[in-house]
């Protein structure tokens, strides 16, 4: 089982960029297909993308489609969230997420492991 580290969170304005990373341990990440998931005050915790373990294949929910762009590099075993166009409704706190399966599930219960979550505040 991988464990999981964010970083890369902090406080931006409308219209601008950040960038999340999650770095991950062990020998078997290529094993894993990962998941970006953010979880608003008094809101579930929603799968914003995906990426299969092969890295051939993306998800984007509908909501971020167009400014995220998810990406991995499985010789180093991250994964990252590069976030353009920032609004404030993206304004949560962001998890990474391993699931053992080649594609993406969609569900918070789809997954194996939970990085700690990172902050993410856009000001308008």
């Amino acid at each position: 089982q991988v464990q999981l580290v964010e970083s890369g969170g902090g406080s931006v304005q409308a219209g601008g960029s950040l960038r999340l990373s999650c770095a991950a341990s062990g020998r078997t990440f290529s094993l894993y297909a990962m998941g970006w998931f953010r979880q608003a005050p008094g809101k579930e915790r929603e799968l914003v993308a995906g990426i299969t373990r092969s890295g051939a294949t993306t998800y984007y929910a509908d909501s971020v489609k167009g400014r995220f762009t998810i990406s991995r590099d499985n010789a180093k075993n991250t994964v990252d969230l590069q976030m353009n166009s920032l609004k404030p409704e993206d304004t949560a706190v962001y998890y990474c997420a391993a699931r053992r399966d080649s594609i993406w599930g969609t569900q918070p219960f789809d997954y194996h492991s939970w990085g700690q979550g990172t902050q993410v505040t856009v000001s308008s």
